[in-house]
């Protein structure tokens, strides 16, 4: 037996005032004064019971404060990030203030003094932590002391509704708005950013133009713009389009699209029908268009149909035309939605 073994065995047999290197145990209030263990089991439950006030508290001013562009201000800060942080911090505050003071009062107190043992536990190792364990569950109280489990339980259980309510910035339900872009029968066509309108005769073949439907720019009765903020980076980045050029006699119309060129010009999403990230690399001579993300390759002379790459879908042609004074216009919106697939999309 080596020294340290003798030594720790002989604190372990030893009583606590002849220790070496050991003082006396000294015990707690809860362990000898029933009316102390009773104090300090309400203390726990009153703090387990605040932080599921406090949760409560989190779910009022989520719905309650204002946080649009004129939002409540407390101490020149925001009052919904204030009470949010303040009510949801305190609240994790409750329970892990509440969880050391169960251990520190009401769990068993004992000291223990164990041997290092090997990297790889013997049988009779792992054995022991079980029961260690089994006797651990048993010494915290768990299972006699209903008020403390139950509480605690509430607290953890209010806790965890926090960000099921937070899902709620994640903004408003789609419903039918991803079914429908800004393109309108009878729309001009413009080149992106710059908003100028388009005539056939300007496109020389082989060329690509990013553009946009011209209402995107446009302004309401009163002058203000029809789409501004986030609703214009939403609604461009829907009705996004690609016009090309190319000699009519290459091109290859789906069913029902005979008429939805003009002079060999047609226009297609530039969102890529995998995950939506906009297309713009053309080849000129092969009428491909290339996707920068994950190469899936479009062939924009036979309906944008996919000839490599992930995407499982054609790029959504829009049907073009001219109007009185010779620009291209839209015909109609797309006849399917834009971008890549989603759950209420039909899988055609």
């Amino acid at each position: 037996m080596t020294d340290l073994e003798h030594r720790t065995a002989g604190a372990l047999a030893a009583p606590d005032d002849e220790a070496p290197g050991l003082p006396a145990h000294t015990w707690r209030p809860t362990d000898v004064d029933p009316k102390a263990e009773k104090r300090a089991e309400r203390q726990v439950a009153t703090l387990f019971v605040l932080s599921m006030v406090c949760v409560v508290l989190f779910i009022i001013a989520y719905f309650t404060i204002d946080i649009g562009d004129n939002h409540d201000t407390a101490a020149g800060l925001g009052a919904s990030t204030l009470a949010l942080g303040g009510t949801l911090g305190l609240a994790l505050l409750f329970i892990g203030v509440g969880v050391i003071q169960w251990a520190r009062k009401l769990m068993g107190d004992h000291e223990i003094v164990e041997m290092r043992h090997p990297a790889v536990s013997s049988d009779e190792d792992r054995e022991r932590v079980i029961a260690d364990l089994t006797a651990g569950a048993e010494e915290s109280g768990i299972g006699r002391r209903p008020l403390l489990r139950n509480t605690m339980l509430g607290a953890l259980g209010l806790v965890g509704i926090t960000p099921i309510i937070a899902l709620r910035d994640l903004g408003p339900l789609p419903g039918d708005s991803l079914m429908h872009t800004a393109w309108r029968a009878g729309m001009r066509v413009v080149v992106d950013v710059l908003g100028t309108p388009i005539r056939p005769e300007d496109l020389e073949f082989g060329t690509l133009v990013n553009c946009q439907p011209a209402d995107i720019y446009a302004l309401d009765e009163e002058g203000e713009p029809l789409y501004e903020g986030v609703d214009l980076h939403v609604a461009k980045a829907k009705a996004s389009l690609i016009i090309v050029r190319m000699e009519p006699e290459a091109i290859i119309p789906g069913p029902g699209r005979e008429n939805w060129s003009v002079d060999g010009i047609q226009g297609y999403s530039k969102i890529c029908t995998h995950v939506g990230c906009p297309i713009s690399l053309y080849e000129r001579t092969t009428h491909h268009v290339l996707c920068p993300c994950h190469q899936s390759t479009f062939d924009l002379s036979d309906s944008a149909a996919v000839i490599f790459g992930p995407a499982n879908r054609p790029l959504p042609q829009l049907p073009l035309a001219v109007d009185d004074e010779g620009y291209l216009i839209a015909q109609s919106d797309f006849t399917e939605p834009v971008g890549p697939s989603f759950w209420e999309r039909d899988s055609s």
